[in-house]
């Protein structure tokens, strides 16, 4: 079975998530995850390709040096903001009319429909992507992608929607990549890759309504009979919300990011006695210390996060589906886990409301961060270039295990491959092919008997005494004669 590495890069309003995925078959395990914060990126699009490049190559050479390979392509995010929908068609005509529709006529369809699409601008403008939402045949309207495939007709013709986005925020993106000296193998549109890790199928067949709660933007994706019907995204996010921590209580951004990640929640109601502590924070700086009531911090997050929900349920409104969304909403995205967040989404919506936790399609490698809602971008990136059969290799070197020196075992597997080591019979008549290949050893009969020690003479020492000795000596010698025999 094939093996394959696939890196891939979410670019986010906050951070930068780098995940490392090892392909074999249906099997996928991420060998690596990291986050680095960002820096130049503003609501999910690069505007400063100078500053997202520090983070970005820092980011690609720490996970080269802990995985000890070299990183050539990646898979990355586009943005989810400035993004339109817009409408298509598209028709293709049957050679064959009593011949069933085949994947290839599918895609093909597809195919033309975006080709054909007249876009307003095209220096500017650029396809995201596109998702079928029906197709029509001689007898049927409305029929699902699954269901058209394998049907007869002589009329083949498709419904699509378009996501157009600034194809300026594309570039930028493949400048900060060739600065890094890292190739581009695919883009995909996040919020529809998300779908994969986050949502189960009965959830998009009869309908939800996927958040993504960003630093810098939220997104919208209203799924219905498994497609996805509507997006839309919001400039408001995470970030909102550490900005009016900050300005409320004269903060700087990092420490007021760490008192939302800390201590904050929204409905203050619901904090029992927590809503009663205060928080006091010294400044180590100047000495000073300031106060700060966790209920009135909760109240500063619940009105902004009103605001963000507002703005959700207008969009779930315009999709035309908000009646049809039974699955109720599904948030993920770094903000979906501040405190009752999901509470206060249901107490405003009415709709039932669930966190969604990356769903375990892949084993991990000890990876840590993969469990949380951050994550869901780029492990949603890796699941949907798994199923493209066009990518390759993105590492030049797969990581193998290590072989520790000492084992026996290896040793002994050496000696025998050496030992039964010929000459290839490719290059039986290759003179060059004999220096090459160590000779087989000679087999080893057993060892022969060692022969008996020589007796050894009496020491000359004694023969040098003196006369008045010579009985002791004599005696000596003949003593030494009786022990050898």
């Amino acid at each position: 079975m094939d093996e394959r590495y696939i890196a891939a890069v979410d670019l986010g309003t906050s951070k930068i998530a780098l995940s490392v995925a090892k392909v074999e078959g249906n099997d996928v395990q991420i060998i690596y995850y990291d986050e680095e914060p960002s820096d130049g990126i503003r609501y999910s699009y690069v505007y400063n390709p100078a500053k997202v490049s520090v983070p970005l190559t820092r980011s690609l050479r720490k996970a080269e040096k802990e995985l000890g390979i070299k990183i050539l392509q990646v898979v990355v995010g586009l943005p989810r903001y400035f993004v339109r929908q817009e409408t298509a068609t598209g028709e293709i005509p049957r050679t064959d009319v009593n011949s069933n529709i085949t994947r290839e006529e599918i895609d093909n369809l597809k195919n033309i429909a975006l080709d054909g699409y007249p876009l307003p601008d095209p220096e500017r403008d650029f396809i995201y992507g596109a998702v079928a939402q029906s197709f029509t045949t001689d007898d049927f309207y409305q029929i699902v992608e699954d269901d058209v495939e394998g049907m007869v007709s002589e009329k083949f013709e498709g419904n699509f929607k378009v996501f157009v986005g600034s194809r300026k925020n594309v570039s930028n993106i493949d400048k900060i990549f060739n600065e890094a000296g890292v190739a581009i193998a695919n883009k995909y549109f996040v919020p529809s890759a998300m779908a994969k890790v986050v949502l189960f199928g009965e959830e998009m067949d009869n309908g939800v309504a996927l958040i993504d709660l960003g630093g810098g933007v939220t997104s919208v994706s209203v799924y219905k009979n498994g497609i996805l019907r509507h997006y839309a995204a919001i400039p408001f996010g995470g970030n909102s919300v550490t900005t009016d921590i900050k300005t409320e209580g004269g903060f700087s951004m990092r420490l007021a990011e760490n008192i939302k990640l800390a201590f904050g929640a929204c409905l203050p109601d619901k904090l029992a006695n927590m809503s009663e502590k205060v928080l006091r924070i010294l400044n180590n700086d100047s000495g000073s210390e300031k106060q700060l009531p966790v209920r009135y911090l909760s109240e500063v997050i619940t009105a902004r996060m009103e605001e963000i929900i507002n703005a959700i349920l207008y969009e779930i409104e315009q999709s035309g589906f908000a009646d049809e969304i039974r699955s109720g909403i599904v948030i993920t995205g770094g903000g979906a886990e501040l405190t009752n967040v999901a509470a206060l989404i249901k107490e405003l919506s009415g709709y039932t409301v669930r966190i969604g936790y990356p769903i375990r399609k892949f084993s991990s490698d000890g990876c840590t961060g993969l469990g949380e809602t951050a994550a869901t971008g780029v492990l949603g990136m890796l699941l949907a270039a798994k199923d493209d059969n066009r990518m390759l290799n993105c590492l030049e070197a797969p990581p193998k295990p290590k072989v520790e020196e000492d084992e026996p075992e290896a040793e002994e597997a050496e000696e025998a491959a050496a030992e039964e080591e010929t000459v290839p019979e490719d290059n039986v008549f290759n003179v060059e092919a004999w220096d090459k290949v160590k000779p087989p050893k000679k087999a080893r009969g057993p060892k022969p008997p060692r022969p008996p020690k020589p007796p050894k003479t009496p020491s000359p020492i004694w023969t040098k005494i003196g006369s008045v000795f010579e009985p002791l000596v004599k005696g000596l010698d003949d003593l030494y004669e009786k022990i050898e025999e």
